[in-house]
């Protein structure tokens, strides 16, 4: 059920978001089901690979789909109880999304194209950074609830709120939402919307992609957009997940995650509209900023428990 409302939320979420930028900026907007329809028309075209790439390059949206998928099915989202539960720990689920990023980066550097491997080092720049950033942080919420396992974690903090107010919580979330921007390579660190040469990350490793190789990498990023926003409700806000198997506490808790998640993605596109993209040279002050934060975050854990 997990893996389904994901898919089927993702591409919304992205478009309330782009109508939410819209609004603020004074335009119209093409409507929150338009990302839908892009993938739509995508799934219809041919599929093109470029002369001379291999099977890394087919291979790297099937990855990043996949890797996002097992995510979806394991995190603690509308409930705690984890489908498979040993894949929902805290390093488990860390390497499944950094493997999806790993894909789509080798599938850069295969077209041999210019684009294509200048997009692949720079964001594997920002993994190398962003990845410890996003361990320590959520190891700081571990230490108190004894275990690495995300569901466990989040039942912790159900059974002791208190502790969302302690230093070691806030300067963990303030690491994992520089995190999440980098990671979904929203603005200042990436801007999703441009397809300028000079700045473009992201944009850079997909632009020999076509038809439905397209579709699939634009839903997966949809979808870890999702999973990341639905991973910082959950560590931190935690209320409104089921407990236990029964419909009425499922059906609160898909409420729970929609609100939660739609809440967070209107805040990240408010924000955007005040942010302009950072310099390139500047990314990894940025980033090592935030793994300040999350070592902080475990020195408060320890010493102010």
């Amino acid at each position: 059920m997990q893996a389904l409302l994901v898919v089927a939320v993702a591409p919304l979420l992205v478009g309330l978001m782009r109508q939410i930028r819209a609004r603020l900026e004074g335009r119209a907007g093409a409507g929150v089901a338009q990302p839908w329809r892009d993938l739509r028309k995508l799934l219809r075209k041919e599929r093109i690979a470029p002369r001379g790439t291999s099977e890394v390059f087919r291979a790297a949206p099937l990855v990043l789909v996949a890797t996002t998928l097992v995510v979806a099915v394991v995190a603690p989202f509308v409930t705690t109880a984890s489908a498979i539960d040993p894949v929902a720990d805290l390093f488990a689920v860390v390497a499944l999304l950094a493997l999806g990023t790993v894909a789509l980066a080798l599938a850069g550097l295969d077209t041999g194209t210019a684009f294509g491997g200048m997009g692949a080092s720079r964001e594997m720049t920002i993994i190398a950074l962003v990845e410890p950033t996003m361990l320590v942080a959520i190891v700081a919420l571990s230490v108190r609830a004894g275990s690495t396992n995300l569901a466990t974690i989040v039942s912790s903090t159900l059974h002791d709120p208190a502790r969302l107010v302690s230093p070691a919580s806030l300067l963990a979330a303030a690491a994992l939402v520089v995190v999440i921007v980098a990671e979904t390579g929203r603005l200042p660190v990436d801007n999703p919307s441009t397809h300028l040469e000079l700045s473009m990350v992201h944009e850079a490793m997909v632009l020999e992609y076509a038809g439905p190789d397209l579709a699939l990498i634009e839903l997966a990023s949809a979808m870890r957009l999702t999973v990341f926003l639905g991973l910082l409700a959950n560590l931190f806000l935690p209320w409104g997940i089921a407990t236990t198997a029964t419909p009425l506490a499922l059906l609160l808790g898909v409420l729970a995650l929609l609100v939660k998640i739609a809440l967070l993605g209107a805040v990240l596109a408010a924000g955007e509209v005040f942010l302009a993209k950072l310099r390139l040279f500047r990314v990894p002050e940025l980033l090592a900023g935030s793994f300040v934060l999350a070592l902080l975050a475990v020195a408060a854990s320890f010493f102010l428990a």
